[in-house]
């Protein structure tokens, strides 16, 4: 495995776009944070966390479940269904949907399904830990902490203290992960 980021990267990362998520909203009136269970959650966590530093009020991190709108659910061997925690009502809010890393934007299409059935946000903005191509769907994050181009046979591997015991980004083929 080859090591990308460190944990000062990617907090450097995590506090760049918190500083971005308020100048592109104009501050955090209306503004949900929103984090994809596993590793999104954590960095919606951290995410709010620096949102709440910048601008002296609090922004609360919650989940959104994805589990039942996978278009896979049927070729997974068993689907884990986690909770989904609304800090807030997301009707007529932006809502900030995290998750660790951005690769065919399936992941991203089922949160966007499973937001729909949540309510109706004004608007929806992604930010991503790392985006490393090969989209197969018309998705793009609106704020990324480091593009890493891969090829289909590497794996990125975003770790958070929080579940991982360890901060960092690192780079493997399937067999050395």
């Amino acid at each position: 495995m080859r090591h990308v980021m460190t944990a000062e990267d990617l907090a450097r990362a995590t506090r760049r776009i918190a500083h971005e998520i308020v100048e592109g909203n104009h501050g955090l009136a209306d503004v949900v944070v929103l984090g994809i269970p596993t590793r999104g959650k954590p960095f919606a966590d951290r995410v709010a966390a620096a949102l709440s530093d910048i601008e002296g009020v609090p922004v609360a991190a919650g989940s959104v479940d994805i589990g039942m709108y996978r278009d896979d659910i049927d070729t997974r061997p068993k689907t884990r269904i986690g909770p989904t925690e609304l800090p807030e009502p997301i009707d007529g809010k932006v809502v900030v949907l995290t998750d660790d890393v951005l690769f065919t934007g399936r992941t991203i299409r089922a949160a966007l399904d499973a937001l729909t059935d949540l309510g109706r946000p004004s608007a929806v903005q992604l930010a991503v830990v790392v985006d490393r191509g090969h989209r197969q769907l018309p998705i793009r994050a609106d704020y990324v902490g480091k593009n890493i181009p891969t090829s289909l046979g590497e794996r990125v591997s975003v770790r958070f203290e929080e579940i991982d015991g360890e901060d960092g980004v690192w780079i493997g083929t399937e067999e050395t992960t």
